[in-house]
């Protein structure tokens, strides 16, 4: 069973920053792209941004663009999700996904356990 693994997720004030990492086996993080998706209470689960599997294009939801940075370590399976100037609005519970990349949850075949995310004002 493939298990990618969310870890960051915390409590910060609007305009504070966290950094979320996501942790995939190797076959998966050297095959797949990278997304991260979150889901609000009460709200659909949203794009967030991707980072294709070779690590050199990246997208961003308009809602975080410029203020979220998605990288990637080969060296650790790692991706990681750098998120500043934090508002109330992104509170959620964050999934990182590997697939064919896109920003629809239906191109992603493995997911995360999430790790939530409250960004108070």
């Amino acid at each position: 069973q493939v298990q990618l693994v969310e870890s960051g997720g915390g409590l910060v004030e609007a305009g504070g920053s966290l950094r979320l990492s996501c942790t995939a086996p190797g076959s998966v993080f050297h095959s797949y792209a990278l997304g991260w998706f979150r889901q609000a209470p009460g709200k659909e689960r949203e794009f967030v941004s991707a980072i294709s599997w070779h690590g050199d294009t990246t997208y961003y939801a308009d809602s975080v663009k410029g203020r979220f940075a998605a990288s990637r370590d080969a060296a650790k399976n790692t991706v990681y999700l750098q998120m500043n100037s934090l508002r109330p609005e992104d509170t959620a519970v964050y999934y990182c996904a590997a697939g064919t990349g896109g920003p629809g949850p239906d191109l992603y075949r493995y997911w995360g356990q999430g790790t939530r995310v409250t960004v108070s004002s």
